[in-house]
């Protein structure tokens, strides 16, 4: 098995495009990698930071409300619609991106990392995820994973995600205050868990029920509000030192350092490699990946301290990363790369608004069983290939496809065209027969885009 062009825009990319070349060798794509992140440039989305007075005067309106002020509802309300734009405009921003890259590896690694560390917003956060993303993701996917640990594991959204403002330290100053005023305030273990369980090590990783629970005490201190962001308070801390995996952490004074010491011997850690490059493997290559792709990403894992740039090279020098197109697209990849077959332009999207982007994609998203930026759980979404193809999931892939001619500003291709710039050598002859079949322009775009040779990458 040898480098693809084709499989190489379809794998590891958002597809084949008339606007876009397909990568022409595993070196173009590293050094595309490794540039400058101009998409990011071009559509760009603001950082969680940037949020943070919006949700301080929110807040601030809120507490007018409850106190009497009858302009602070009309005030909310405001507010409220210019959050639900600046969401939609957020995922506009994202496809944009997948169109509008030359080479969109880093877009899918961008996904794919968002995905590993799921977070979901709560209340008036509830539509920062992509937020989150920006901040503790996109930059470190070609950096250390020590370092996208440490930004997504202490990011506000994670801590509100996974509840780590109701942890204390059971032996802290804060839980003794709590007590003499008969309030009980307890140790949380949802972040200490996930981060070991999801985020590092895996389900089968060699830690134990105590290495979580001092983990746990570890992390207590780490809390968050939305006036602040990310806030480190020793007293609400567990006072001394943890022992985690072997290895002891903290002092006499909790410290947020203490934290990042131990996330980053953890992001080394053997079970951390194995677990992150099976999990690479799965998502790029095959449900069931060969074992020979998973160890050689393992070994370039431990050999460079888990530089993930390195890692992503290893994925795509190995033979067996460029076997037959075997996994099912996403509902989100199978709309991304749509509309890059179809030749949609970024700033097609970037200018539609809310209702528009509802009725295209928010809306087909969810038909689909992937409603935009709302995993079951902290898990993330499935990979396998039958959680996709469920006969609703099929329905709303199918009527997308065949109503794909409402998209705003798009014309449709000469679907005997269409099939060659969509899917090139990987369209089978059954499917280019019936683009030539098609009565009709919409019905043979439709068909192309919904046939099983198109739901693969």
């Amino acid at each position: 098995m040898s480098f693809s062009p084709e499989i190489a825009a379809i794998r590891f990319g958002y597809g084949l495009s008339p606007r876009h070349a397909p990568p022409g060798s595993v070196a173009e794509m590293v050094a595309a990698l490794h540039g400058p992140d101009d998409m990011a440039a071009a559509f760009p989305i603001a950082p969680f930071a940037e949020r943070l007075p919006w949700y301080r005067e929110f807040s601030d309106l809120s507490k007018a409300r409850r106190a009497g002020d009858e302009t602070a509802l009309k005030k909310i309300k405001a507010m409220l619609v210019d959050d639900r734009e600046a969401h939609t405009d957020m995922l506009a921003a994202t496809l944009a991106r997948a169109l509008e890259a030359p080479h969109p590896l880093r877009e899918r690694l961008t996904r794919f990392w968002a995905d590993h560390f799921t977070v979901k917003g709560k209340g008036v956060a509830r539509k920062a995820v992509q937020r989150f993303v920006e901040d503790a993701i996109r930059p470190h996917v070609t950096g250390s994973f020590a370092a996208m640990l440490k930004a997504a594991v202490t990011h506000p959204l994670m801590l509100l995600y996974l509840d780590q403002n109701g942890s204390v330290g059971p032996g802290s100053n804060y839980a003794a205050r709590q007590a003499e005023r008969g309030k009980t305030r307890g140790l949380n273990e949802n972040l200490a868990r996930e981060v070991l369980e999801l985020h590092t090590m895996g389900v089968g990783g060699r830690y134990t029920q105590e290495d979580v629970r001092q983990f746990a005490e570890l992390l207590t201190g780490l809390t968050m509000n939305l006036r602040q962001g990310m806030v480190f308070r020793p007293r609400r801390a567990e006072p001394g030192e943890e022992e985690v995996l072997g290895k002891v952490y903290g002092g006499r004074k909790a410290r947020l350092e203490h934290v990042h010491a131990v996330l980053d011997d953890i992001a080394v850690h053997p079970d951390t490699a194995d677990h992150i490059a099976r999990k690479l493997a799965v998502h790029f290559v095959s449900d069931t990946p060969p074992e020979g792709l998973v160890a050689a990403l393992r070994a370039r894992f431990e050999e460079t301290g888990g530089d993930l740039g390195a890692v992503t090279e290893a994925l795509l020098e190995h033979p067996e990363a460029w076997g037959p197109l075997a996994k099912t697209k996403q509902p989100y990849d199978f709309l991304a790369s749509a509309c890059r077959a179809l030749g949609v332009e970024g700033r097609q999207l970037t200018g539609l608004g809310f209702r528009k982007m509802m009725l295209y994609f928010l809306r087909p998203m969810q038909a689909m069983g992937q409603p935009w930026e709302q995993p079951l759980g902290p898990d993330g979404w499935a990979e396998d290939g039958a959680h996709w193809l469920t006969p609703q999931g099929l329905a709303g892939r199918i009527n997308w496809a065949m109503s794909v001619s409402r998209v705003e500003g798009l014309s449709l291709p000469d679907p005997r065209r269409f099939v060659v710039t969509a899917l090139g050598r990987q369209a089978s002859e059954r499917l280019a027969f019936a683009a030539r079949a098609a009565e009709r322009e919409a019905e043979g775009v439709g068909i192309i885009l919904a046939s099983p040779d198109f739901q693969r990458r």
